[in-house]
This record gives structure tokens, C-alpha cells and sequence, in this order.
């Protein structure tokens, strides 16, 4: 994240041929809006001059009307490498703000930003890392997405089988030349299935880099006449795209999560994190997994956790310690997905994983054995809770987590359940193929 002043963005964007300017800001699903302002108006963007109509925003009340002001946030000035280069467009990641210029609280950015400042008055800060799975499929005759792939290429599978290889590798160069700084990229398990990864950074940084990536990843797909999808689960038969969050908590600048004389080489503070996340993530389930489509994916038989777990061994467990200690000690959750908003899936990992340690809470036992191997009755007889086996459930959970509420305020939460609830009741007036094939004729 650059510290830039208003002076240098005003010489960059005279320097750099920049005509228009996006003024991009985050809705409570995690979809990217904007408006776009010529250049010449840039001066009034930058004194926090453009007002926005909420009402028509999804997650707002349309009956009133809610006039917020966009603040750009200066750092995240970025001349967008895909647009044209004569007559250049940049952007900027803005707050929400009331017209008696306090900050609207119901922002996610905002939300998050709070969280953060919460972590710091206790001496904390946490680096996120998060692991971006997608899918690239083919367009049809009339350039409409489909989940169609001719390739059959698996996980690290190399070119001539990875036929998304030169997409993926234009989506990194564009990145890196927005100044991400990426870990690695490769084609995942499944058909068409690729992952980009980010280095460590700070989560607001972080966050705002994710709702550029997806951007970024749909425009060079469609430039190689291909659809990028976060869908959650696109194809039934095979694995669906997470987005894994892996984090690492400060305090004086160590990793507050090692501890060189425990058993596993974790602190306190590191179990009393995982606990507090395995407390509340039923509660935040409906944010880390927003969509119907989601919990097609946390299903058994497939590589995404459904099941309450940590454990340092065992790759599928729901929370994962990876090997690494020292400072590169690290706390994976596995259960989040592409379709959530990533400031809100940051903020509440954050201020759960607080929250447990304030409490001094202790995690359940650890698992070491094969997860996939458990049936029903050995994992009911160890114990182990499973994760809301659909959106409606996760909603409930949501409703009923005080803690969450706290941390998103009472009137998000309500908003955000009478809107998902809207899309399960849609969902279940549906009647699906698999339902008029298995009952029509029987029945």
C-alpha cells in the first residue's frame, strides 16, 4: 500500500494520460460498485465531494433515502493495467460516510477497520495470506458463461493439460503490475480449477486486493474467450473453490502463535484462538459461506471441510496449524469460499480468534486421524460437530450469535438475514431436475 499524497496522484494521473477515475466501494455481499468520474474532476473526488444514493443498493432500505459520501482512500490509487492505454482509467477504494462526516459504520471496510483498531488496543495485529481458487470455463456461441471445460488437467498439472495456463499466467503479470505481491499460482484439483495465492500482508490491504483480484481474474479470462466463476461449486462431481484464510497474529512484533516449549510448538494465545473461532464459526458460517450454492461444497467426499476440527496433522481438518513454526507460524481456516466478503470474513476470523483469547478459552482435542476415513458414528462418538449443512441453518446460527451481532451491529445482521433469507425461499420453490427424476416417475 503506497502512501501517496494528493499532490503525487495529481501528478501520476496527468503523467499517466488518465481520463476517467473509478470510484469503487464494497456492498454487505461483497460486490464491487462504482461510479466513474472524468479526470478533470478529480480534485472534487479527492475533497470527498461524491454522493451516492444507498436506497438502490442491495442490503440498504430502498424505502428511505441514504445519501453516503465516498471518501477515496489515497493509497489505494491504481492505474488499472487492463483498460486502454490511450486515455488511461485508474481507481480508488472508498469509505462510506454520513453527511455529518462520520464514518457509516454499516461499511464493511468499515466493519473491518473497526475490528483492526480493536486488535491494536489490545497490542495485536494479524497478516492474512489468502488462497484464491477459481474456475475457468468456456463462453457459448453468444458469449454467455457456461460450466463447460474441455480440458481434464489435476492438481499441478502443467501445460499441454492446463489449457487455462496462459490465462492464469496474464492474471499474475497483471497483478504484479498493479503491485500485488504474488506467492504462487497452479491449476487445482479439479478440471478448469486454478488458484492464485497472495503473500502475507495487512488485512485491509488484503481485503481491498481481493475485491480488485476478482476483477482483474474475469477481465483476462473474458480477454482469452473464457468465464472465470468464485462460484463456490459450479460442477457437482467435483471439488468446489475455497478461499482459505491463513493468518498470523503480532504482538510487539513476534508471532504471538509460537511457543518453542509446547508439544505442538504453540503458545497460549494460539489455542485460545482456535478456540474462540471454533466457538463462533457456526455464527459466522453464513458470512463465510453466503450462498445456497456454498454448502454444495461442504459436503463429505469431496476436499472442503464439513466438520468442526483443528489439527496440525491433518490436511483436512476445518482449522489447520501447517508445519512451519517460528515466526512463520500459521492458523489456517479451510471452510471459507470465494463468494464471501472478504472484509467481513477477516473481521469476524479477527474478533472471534480475540475473543477466545480474552476468554482464555481451550480448543476441543486436536484430531489425528484420518478425517475422511471417519464415519458417521466414530465422529459423533469423538465428539466432533459438523459445520450448518445449508444457508438457512448458517442464517439461524447467524441470528442466534450474539458475538457476531456485536461485531457487525444489530441492524447489518438484520439486513443481511432478511435478504438471505429471501434467496433460500426463492431457492426452495425451485424444482430441480434431480427431484423430477427421482420422484416424478415413482411417485
Amino acid at each position: 500500500m503506497s502512501n501517496y499524497t494528493r499532490e503525487q496522484i495529481l501528478h501520476m494521473v496527468e503523467e499517466e494520460d488518465v481520463e476517467f477515475i473509478r470510484l469503487q466501494f464494497t456492498d454487505m455481499f461483497g460486490v464491487l460498485k462504482n461510479i466513474a468520474i472524468p479526470a478533470s474532476r478529480l480534485g472534487k473526488a479527492m475533497d470527498n465531494g461524491y454522493v451516492i444514493n444507498a436506497s438502490y443498493i442491495e442490503g440498504f432500505d430502498g424505502d428511505e433515502e441514504c445519501d453516503l459520501y465516498l471518501y477515496p482512500e489515497l493509497s489505494t490509487f491504481t492505474v488499472l493495467p487492463w483498460r486502454p492505454q490511450q486515455g488511461k482509467v485508474a481507481r480508488f477504494i472508498c469509505d462510506l460516510y454520513n453527511s455529518d462526516k462520520t464514518l457509516y459504520e454499516g461499511s464493511p471496510r468499515a466493519i473491518l477497520k473497526k475490528v483492526i483498531n480493536q486488535a491494536k488496543s489490545m497490542g495485536y495485529t494479524m497478516t492474512v495470506h489468502p488462497e484464491c481458487e477459481f474456475f475457468l470455463f468456456h463462453t457459448d456461441d453468444n458469449g454467455m458463461p457456461t460450466n463447460i471445460t474441455h480440458e481434464q488437467a489435476g492438481y499441478m498439472d502443467t501445460s499441454p493439460l492446463d489449457l487455462g495456463e496462459n490465462a492464469r499466467r496474464d492474471i499474475v503479470l497483471t497483478l504484479e503490475e498493479m503491485g500485488y505481491e504474488i506467492d504462487s499460482s497452479r491449476h487445482e484439483i479439479a478440471p478448469a480449477q486454478h488458484e492464485i495465492d497472495f503473500c502475507y500482508s495487512d488485512m485491509l490491504e488484503t481485503a481491498d486486493k481481493v475485491m480488485t483480484f476478482k476483477v482483474a481474474v474475469r477481465t483476462i479470462a473474458k480477454r482469452h474467450g473464457l468465464h472465470a466463476t468464485f462460484m463456490p461449486k459450479p460442477i457437482a462431481s467435483v471439488d468446489g473453490s475455497g478461499m482459505h484464510v491463513n493468518m498470523r497474529l503480532y504482538k510487539d512484533g513476534k508471532n504471538v502463535f509460537y511457543n518453542s516449549d509446547d508439544r505442538l510448538e504453540l503458545s497460549p494465545e494460539a489455542y485460545s484462538f482456535i478456540a474462540g473461532i471454533i466457538k463462533h464459526i457456526k455464527g459466522i458460517s453464513a458470512i463465510c459461506n453466503p450462498l445456497v450454492n456454498s454448502y454444495k461444497r461442504l459436503i463429505t467426499g469431496f476436499e472442503a471441510p464439513y466438520d468442526i476440527t483443528w489439527s496440525c496433522q491433518q490436511r483436512a481438518a476445518m482449522l489447520r496449524v501447517p508445519y512451519e513454526r517460528g515466526e512463520e507460524t500459521t492458523v489456517e481456516l479451510r471452510s471459507p469460499d470465494g463468494a464471501a466478503n472478504p472484509y467481513l470474513v477477516f473481521a469476524l476470523l479477527l474478533a472471534a480468534g480475540l475473543d477466545g483469547i480474552k476468554q482464555q478459552l481451550t480448543p476441543p482435542k486436536d484430531v489425528n486421524v484420518n478425517l475422511r476415513k471417519m464415519d458417521a458414528k466414530a465422529r459423533m462418538k469423538a465428539g466432533i460437530d459438523t459445520l450448518p449443512a445449508n444457508l438457512n441453518l448458517a442464517l439461524n446460527e447467524l441470528e442466534n450469535d450474539e458475538f457476531v451481532h456485536s461485531i457487525l451491529g444489530n441492524d447489518f445482521v438484520n439486513s443481511y438475514l432478511k435478504s438471505k433469507r429471501q434467496e433460500w425461499e426463492s431457492y426452495m420453490e425451485q424444482i430441480s431436475e434431480w427431484e423430477l427424476n427421482q420422484y416424478l416417475y415413482r411417485m
